[in-house]
């Protein structure tokens, strides 16, 4: 009984830890004063107007956006192949490959973002764009690759061996067998690598430049010389449509089974 209590207050702790910032985020983004004060006094949602008529935000949105879509649609491209073949095949230097794909989760952002910085910035000279399009693709297919693994791991390759005695090629067998029975798991990996993307900050803060700055920097840049509840108001529409969207997900698509 008394472990079972201290169990209910540890995670009632937990909980107030985790919650309580996004719960001050959201009440000082109303408040009427021009700097964030908690408890806010009154009520406004000028701050939150304040965010459509900036035109360092909406701009530094759309850049996101496009990063964050493009890489995305590259690191599918790329990481749903490798997920078979690492879940299907067997291969000398499977683990070292394996490896190499989830490094990213394994160093820290900093130091990925800073090696990218000088490889891609400072030794080869690519423009911005391209290389943020290079860092944040690096960056998500290791989510690509756990998510669409584990689908795969749904899929009986009895099915496939089936395909092929009929007739189809292993790749014919990929697309008209394999693909359908992991589009979930796809759409899933998907949302999960759009939004790491979207919020990646340490490639970010290392690849971006003058006039190319995706909302998160740009968000850092604004709260080091105004201290007004904007970026409050801003982070607020942003957990609203990160939770939703992962709310949709997890009814739709039942995310959790391919994260867990």
């Amino acid at each position: 009984m008394k472990k079972g209590k201290l169990l209910s207050i540890f995670v009632v702790l937990v909980y107030i830890f985790l919650f309580a910032p996004l719960v001050i985020i959201a009440m000082t983004s109303i408040g009427t004063e021009n700097y964030i004060a908690f408890p806010p006094k009154g009520f406004s949602i000028k701050w939150f107007l304040n965010v459509f008529n900036s035109d360092s935000f909406m701009s530094s949105m759309g850049i996101s956006f496009t990063i964050s879509g493009i890489s995305t649609l590259i690191a599918l491209i790329i990481g749903v192949p490798a997920a078979y073949g690492l879940s299907r095949g067997s291969f000398k230097g499977k683990s070292a490959l394996k490896s190499f794909f989830f490094s990213p989760l394994i160093v820290p952002g900093i130091v990925v973002g800073f090696s990218l910085f000088q490889f891609l910035i400072v030794k080869l000279g690519l423009p911005i764009y391209l290389s943020l399009f290079i860092g944040h693709t690096l960056v998500i297919v290791p989510y690509i690759i756990r998510v669409v693994g584990s689908s795969l791991e749904g899929v009986d390759y009895s099915i496939e061996e089936a395909a092929v005695s009929l007739g189809c090629t292993k790749v014919q067998s990929f697309f008209k067998v394999v693909i359908p029975n992991i589009t979930s798991g796809i759409i899933a990996s998907f949302m999960l690598a759009f939004i790491n993307s979207f919020n990646n900050v340490p490639v970010s803060m290392f690849l971006t430049g003058p006039g190319v700055s995706t909302l998160p920097i740009t968000m850092m840049n604004y709260v080091e010389y105004n201290y007004d509840p904007t970026v409050s108001a801003l982070s607020v529409l942003l957990m609203i449509i990160t939770i939703g969207v992962m709310f949709v997900a997890e009814k739709t698509l039942g995310l959790g089974k391919f994260v867990a």
